[in-house]
């Protein structure tokens, strides 16, 4: 028996592709096709039945044989038998659309309309706006019932929608692009002013990005205080992607944030009580009395010292107003010979003292400050302002102060100090005991790195400085001699090129200008040339309507009155003609014209007696003027 009766399957195509799907198992092939619960008839095909008894002439069942839609499959073969309803086939697609491919399981009983609408929630694009395309035959719209197209198992389409904007990317796929990205972090530190341009890739977390400011700006991420992070980044284990940043770059300011400590300390500095100290402080001075020391003084250090101002204040956003505070409590505290302190960031001083002409260059000195050192007194008052070591320094170097007493302001130059000098420079500084304050680094500007010279501490004399200072002049006036040497020969070697490159732009000029004096001198002859030649042209047209309306010439045996013109040109050639006696003047000089003579250039001169025939009326005849029987006439420029 042929099993298409069995299953109902008339289309060869889709009967092959199911026994293809079973690896060509007919029995799973048609246990596929027909409910499982019904299994096969065992009497017809001779396999066993799966599921249930075997179907034979006892086992007819009236409610199977009221289905029509099988009952005809059965017919032709056992007609009291039971009649199979058949299992719905099940149809997958595979679409896309753009950068998404969604996968769709349907029954073959199912419209392309029934896609749709399943893509419609899948893409979240109106049903409407589709245009659904791939299917293998002609024409194909949202009623048509997938059955009817004999379509294979898996089958692969695509949408199209022309009437949609085409997106920038799906929101994964901008997901995925934005953690690829690379963000550029402009974070400004807020008090050294100092701007930070940080790459961080997309996937790189918020946290990673302040521990790396911290090893930037020695602030503990605890201690961060931020600006300009949007809103949504409210969780520092969240990637760069996710953030809501401004892409490529975004800005951000990082500050330290005070801590009660210092907000007490703060207070503490401007308090005229010397008792409202924390319990440690106020120890301190209860002992003080011990050693004979009273309590408006301590270690010789009078309570109106304790209560001064500081020399630079804290967290100053801007250094040159930091170093105008520093330059006034200086003088303030040890008088107005002291050094020339330069007013301006760190920066500025080395442009001033290093990036200017050779011969101008100078060293420079960072004076360190600290308040609580015990040598600080007496080095500011009795080195640095001695009259000796203040010309020193004024004729010599470009001096350069800092206040290291606030954790803030000696954080802000340790990252300068970093910065400019290196890691190696910044530890040294760092690892200095406040009493070993204060410190006096002497740097010299070379071609590629700033090099420290020498660090002085406070514990010496002023013979001992000046001696420094002056070893650390010879270092510098020997570099400085190369220097100016090979400044000099770059000079030299400058106004060589220049000398040159000016004499070959004067050749280049010389030649440009030649050239173009040629190229006019060349333009003017060929304008003229055209203009001989229209003039010529003009000429010579002329000079060919006036020989055809010549009347023709009369001929010796003539019965009218002849007259003979013989005319002598200025080459001396001679050509005559005959005219009629009654023929006017004009015709005589249309003649001439016709040879190549206009009368306009040329006159016509009679011999005996002499005269200019071409001031006589054209309009008269030859006769009337005398021109007859013969006459010679001979042809001369005019003027």
């Amino acid at each position: 028996k042929n099993p298409l009766a069995c299953t109902g399957i008339e289309n060869i195509d889709e009967a092959i592709t199911l026994l293809e799907q079973n690896n060509w198992d007919l029995v799973a092939a048609i246990n596929g096709v027909i409910p499982q619960e019904n299994g096969i008839l065992q009497s017809e095909y001779g396999v066993e039945t799966l599921h249930g008894p075997a179907y034979g002439p006892a086992s007819h069942s009236p409610a199977a044989s009221s289905t029509p839609s099988s009952s005809s499959a059965f017919r032709h073969v056992v007609p009291s038998r039971q009649i199979v309803e058949r299992q719905p086939r099940m149809l997958d697609f595979r679409v896309e659309y753009r950068d998404r491919n969604v996968d769709v399981v349907l029954e073959d009983s199912s419209t392309v309309g029934d896609i749709k609408h399943i893509l419609e929630n899948e893409l979240q694009i109106p049903a409407s706006k589709m245009l659904l395309k791939g299917w293998k035959t002609g024409d194909v719209d949202d009623s048509t019932v997938l059955k009817s197209l004999h379509l294979p198992k898996n089958n692969s389409l695509y949408v199209l929608t022309p009437d949609l904007p085409p997106p920038s990317s799906s929101h994964s796929g901008a997901l995925q692009e934005s953690l690829n990205q690379n963000f550029m972090l402009i974070v400004t530190h807020r008090e050294v002013q100092r701007e930070y341009n940080l790459n961080f890739s997309g996937s790189s977390t918020i946290q990673e990005v302040k521990r790396n400011v911290y090893d930037l700006t020695s602030i503990p991420v605890r201690h961060q205080l931020w600006e300009g992070w949007p809103p949504s980044a409210t969780d520092d284990s969240m990637t760069l992607a996710v953030s809501g940043l401004t892409f490529p770059c975004h800005r951000l300011t990082v500050g330290r944030r005070s801590s009660p400590v210092q907000t007490r300390e703060q207070s503490e500095e401007q308090c005229t009580d010397v008792h409202m100290v924390s319990d440690s402080d106020g120890d301190d001075f209860e002992d003080a009395t011990e050693f004979g020391v009273d309590d408006g003084e301590m270690f010789g250090v009078a309570s109106s010292a304790l209560r001064k101002s500081p020399m630079m204040p804290e967290n100053a956003e801007n250094e040159g107003d930091a170093l105008l505070q520093f330059t006034a409590e200086f003088s303030s505290r040890y008088g107005d010979c002291h050094p020339v302190y330069f007013i301006g960031s760190l920066e500025a001083a080395f442009q001033e003292a290093f990036y200017g002409k050779a011969r101008d260059r100078k060293l420079l000195a960072i004076y360190l400050h600290h308040d609580e050192s015990v040598l600080t007194n007496v080095f500011c008052s009795q080195m640095l302002c001695a009259e000796s070591i203040v010309s020193y320094l004024s004729q010599n170097f470009i001096t350069w102060a800092w206040d290291m007493t606030k954790e803030a302001n000696r954080a802000r130059f340790l990252t300068m100090c970093t910065r400019h000098f290196g890691s190696v420079v910044a530890q040294t500084i760092r690892t200095q005991k406040t009493d070993q304050f204060p410190l006096f680094l002497i740097i010299m500007g070379k071609r590629s790195s700033n090099e420290v010279l020498n660090v002085i501490q406070g514990n010496t004399t002023v013979d001992e400085l000046m001696m420094r200072l002056m070893a650390a002049m010879e270092i510098f006036s020997a570099q400085q001699q190369e220097d100016i040497k090979d400044e000099d020969e770059r000079e030299a070697r400058e106004n060589v090129k220049r000398e040159q490159d000016e004499a070959y732009r004067i050749s280049l000029e010389a030649d440009r200008a030649k050239r173009e004096a040629q190229e006019r001198e060349m333009a003017e002859q060929f304008r003229l040339e055209q203009i001989r030649k229209e003039q010529e042209e003009e000429r010579e047209a002329i000079r060919l309507s006036l020989e055809q309306s010549l009347p023709p010439e009369p001929k010796e045996e003539s019965t009218e009155s002849v007259s003979k013109l013989r005319i002598r040109t200025p080459s001396g050639e001679f050509f005559e003609r005959r005219f009629l006696a009654s023929s006017k003047l004009q015709v005589v000089f249309d003649f001439v014209a016709s040879k190549g003579y206009p009368w306009e250039e040329y006159k016509l001169l009679g011999t005996f007696p002499r005269r200019d025939v071409t001031q006589l009326d054209p309009n008269k005849s030859l006769l009337e003027v005398k021109l007859y029987p013969q006459e010679t006439l001979f042809l001369e420029a005019k003027e």
